[in-house]
């Protein structure tokens, strides 16, 4: 079978970045085998399209949006969505609240599957359903995910104007605000938002990451303000939670 070269390099050098994680240009020329000047090539015209942006201050390059976007898709109509299902489900049920599986979308979370508990009070409606998405930074399931990445990929992702849009007066509104909240967030292990989404309500989450520590979902728990109290004790059945998640996503 014929390969287009320019295809075949551009491929390998996403699957590289993947791999390896924020990389110099030289670095991945080695990699893929090509001339420098290739290499750059290719990174000007995926920059365009979103698949990697630069992060100048580290001199290195990293996976884009649109990448997190393509991955997010196959994600989406993948088996993963069901094969995490049962211990959303088991969450849920633990602890009376309504339980979420999220990615990331490039400044936004979307939520692909969400689980209530059968038994006790009815779930509140809420907006966060299947395949709604939010604005991560004032989200406890996108900043979760977004704890996960270095500050320079955070700058790179979160640069556009509809960053930060808002959906209450509470939350992060500036970048500098948000690198705040998600410092101490990693030093946690997990997020927590109260009315940043949904005046009245409060969430908590964390991230199941891969071998190299990248986000791949989120496990969020969505509970009313009136139970917020106990939010940290559900903290830690969420951390198990994605944990489990994350070993079931492999």
């Amino acid at each position: 079978m014929s390969r287009v070269p320019a295809v075949t390099q551009a491929g390998a050098l996403l699957r590289a970045l993947a791999e390896r994680g924020p990389s110099t240009a030289t670095a991945l020329a080695r990699v893929i085998d090509a001339p420098r000047s290739t290499t750059y090539h290719l990174l000007a015209v995926l920059r365009d399209d979103g698949y990697v942006i630069h992060l100048p201050e580290r001199k290195r390059w990293a996976l884009g949006p649109t990448a997190f976007f393509v991955g997010q898709g196959f994600l989406r109509h993948d088996p993963r969505e069901e094969l995490t299902r049962p211990a959303l489900i088991a969450l849920a049920e633990g602890t009376g609240a309504t339980a979420h599986l999220g990615v990331l979308h490039g400044t936004e979370v979307l939520y692909l599957a969400k689980e209530s508990a059968r038994t006790g009070r009815p779930a509140p409606t809420l907006i966060t359903g299947v395949g709604v998405r939010l604005p991560a930074a004032t989200t406890a399931s996108g900043r979760a995910l977004l704890a996960c990445l270095p500050n320079e990929q955070v700058r790179a992702l979160m640069s556009v104007d509809t960053a930060f849009a808002a959906r209450t007066e509470r939350g992060p509104t500036t970048l500098s605000a948000l690198q705040r909240i998600l410092a101490q967030e990693r030093r946690d292990g997990y997020s927590m938002e109260e009315g940043e989404v949904m005046a009245g309500f409060a969430s908590v989450a964390a991230a199941a990451v891969d071998r190299r520590g990248q986000p791949v979902a989120s496990v969020g728990l969505t509970v009313r303000a009136t139970d917020a109290g106990n939010l940290t004790d559900l903290a830690e059945r969420v951390r198990r939670t994605a944990q489990e998640v994350q070993t079931l996503l492999g």
